[in-house]
Parts: C-alpha cells; sequence; structure tokens
C-alpha cells in the first residue's frame, strides 16, 4: 500500500492511497548488515482538496538499501538508501457524478529520485517493511513540486 502526496504546493493537496508490488533481493554481508535492491510498481500522486481530483503518478521504483539489523536475530531492521523512479503512466483526472473528464499532462518529468528510510520485521519467512520515501526531484516542468511517499508492504522470503 502507499499513501503519498505532493510537497511544496499551495495547501491543496491531500493524500491519496495505491498499490505498490514487486520484488526485492538482499545480499547479506554480515549479520547486522545487508544491502538490498529491488523493482517495484508504485501508484502514486495525490487528490486535489475540495474537488474530485486526482493527480496519477505510476512508477517502476528501484531501490537500493541498506539494512542494518541493531539486536542479532531479533528480525528487526533499520533501512536507509536511494531509490530510482521511473515514470510508466501519469494522468490527472476528474469525476463529477457520472460525467467524466481526463487529461494527460506532458510535463511530467519521466525520472523521479528519492531517499527512502524504514523499518521492516521479518518473522517465520514473512517480512512487513514500512518506508518513507522523500523525493528529491521536481515532479513536473518548472514547479517546485516532489513527492511524498509512505509505503507498507507484506512479504515472503526465499533463498535462491
Amino acid at each position: 500500500m502507499t499513501i503519498s502526496n505532493i510537497t511544496k504546493g499551495d495547501g491543496n493537496f491531500k493524500s491519496k492511497v495505491g498499490l505498490v508490488a514487486g520484488v526485492e533481493g538482499q545480499y547479506q554481508l554480515t549479520e547486522l548488515l545487508g544491502v538490498t535492491a529491488g523493482a517495484l510498481y508504485s501508484m502514486e500522486g495525490c487528490k486535489i482538496k475540495n474537488t474530485d481530483t486526482k493527480l496519477n503518478l505510476d512508477y517502476i521504483n528501484v531501490p537500493v538499501l541498506v539494512n542494518i539489523y541493531p539486536i542479532k536475530g531479533a528480525g528487526l531492521a533499520i533501512k536507509a538508501g536511494m531509490q530510482f523512479g521511473f515514470n510508466v503512466r501519469h494522468k490527472l483526472s476528474a469525476s463529477n457524478g457520472s460525467a467524466s473528464a481526463s487529461l494527460n499532462m506532458d510535463d511530467i518529468n519521466t525520472f523521479n529520485f528519492s531517499f527512502p528510510v524504514g523499518l521492516s520485521y521479518e518473522y517465520m519467512d514473512f517480512i512487513l517493511d514500512a518506508r518513507y520515501n522523500m523525493g528529491v526531484s521536481k515532479i513536473r516542468g518548472d514547479y517546485d513540486n516532489k513527492s511524498s511517499v509512505f509505503t507498507i508492504t507484506l512479504g515472503y522470503k526465499f533463498a535462491l
């Protein structure tokens, strides 16, 4: 699940809920340190306050994270790193009752860079992960708006 919004706006943005799904792989360097990389499809964007308008931004995100395990054998990890996002769909849509209008946004940047930080907990090969992705890249043209995305995922770990 994603809960996303746009920063540095005029206060007219509110959070939008979306889906995140994908795969991640981990290389365990030591018992207390690991490195992960993945590919995630992420539905992001925002809603416009006092309207029925949504900005839908879908990305293929490639996170590269360092995992620190502060308590040996406890399954808890602290995560931080960088994420490269590639926009695969962008649409501004509004719906008024039975009438619906959509407008493609041609000036959306196709690349989004962010810094994710988070925590995960592993129990019996199931992993619950919570991250905050702080956007660094501008979302659109000359506007200073950036993404702000909180993700919660549930995964299953298996050895290759």
